[in-house]
């Protein structure tokens, strides 16, 4: 795993030494959320979420983070995502990291990353994509085995009533330990509005709240939260 590491630095390094005229576009930004809910699970309490990276002719590398402020106690991470997107089309890898153990700690069975690869295409008015776990501190199977942890979702944009509407339903296909599923099962079914307020036609600051669901573990979800992006 350490050749992915270094795989992504190395790109971060030919993303941004690309002369000007390839137009090397940065991400920057953070959300602060009421509650942190990733696929229908419950992650945290209220958090900031910062994102940091670049992309290149379709090309993207980015950190994402995410660390409570309402409770200090809730788990810390740091996500790095290698991913390339085609018109409709996306392939990537994502290095999932919690704390807890050294991050730089890259031997299975005693590392806290998880790498999942993911694949997807948006076709405007239906996005799908699928996501799995192949290496690190995966969940296990009900044989004891590497689960090869997976996720499959539909996301549908609609606008309504002068917002940005997405309702979005997420499956896990098989039992594993990482979603606590005990086989095949929807664990998030999610509505979210988003409200864009531009500020001197520049900058712009959007607003969102939503409903998710989780009918494998039946808990519902009331969250909100603001984006600040440059």
């Amino acid at each position: 795993m350490k050749k992915i590491f270094y795989s992504l630095i190395l790109l971060f390094a030919l993303a941004t030494s690309a002369s000007a005229e390839d137009k090397v576009s940065a991400i920057l930004g953070t959300d602060l959320v009421s509650q942190y809910i990733w696929r229908g699970q419950d992650l945290g309490n209220v958090s900031w979420q910062p994102t940091l990276g670049v992309e290149w002719k379709g090309l993207s590398l980015s950190a994402w983070g995410s660390v409570g402020i309402s409770n200090w106690s809730d788990t810390k991470e740091l996500d790095l995502t290698l991913s390339y997107t085609y018109k409709g089309f996306y392939v990537g890898i994502t290095d999932y990291w919690t704390d807890g153990i050294n991050y730089f700690q890259y031997k299975n069975g005693e590392t806290n990353h998880i790498w999942e690869a993911g694949i997807g295409y948006d076709f405007g008015f239906l996005a799908i994509s699928w996501y799995t776990n192949f290496a690190g501190a995966d969940g296990v199977n009900g044989s004891g085995n590497r689960a090869y942890s997976s996720y499959f979702e539909l996301k549908a944009p609609f606008r309504l009533g002068g917002l940005e509407w997405e309702g979005a339903v997420g499956m896990v296909p098989w039992k594993t330990t990482t979603y606590d599923t005990n086989g095949f099962a929807v664990t998030n079914v999610s509505l979210k509005a988003t409200k864009d307020f531009v500020i001197k036609e520049k900058y712009h600051l959007p607003v969102f709240a939503g409903l998710t669901a989780n009918p494998d573990s039946k808990k519902l979800y009331l969250l909100c939260g603001i984006s600040f992006y440059l």
